[in-house]
């Protein structure tokens, strides 16, 4: 998911300094949604892991 995110974050930089913005705001909105959806994750794989050590 990260390394989409950033992925997505290099598109939308490209697209921004190629004049393309509406294509920039399109990866960045996407590379935002897809960063959430990493830390959800990795929030939940945390505390999983907390509560399978007790």
């Amino acid at each position: 998911m990260l390394y989409y995110a950033v992925v997505f974050l290099i598109i939308a930089l490209i697209a921004g300094v190629l004049g393309f913005g509406g294509i920039a705001a399109g990866a960045a909105g996407i590379a935002k949604i897809l960063f959430v959806v990493f830390l959800v994750m990795a929030l939940i794989g945390f505390i999983a892991g907390l509560l399978r050590r007790s």
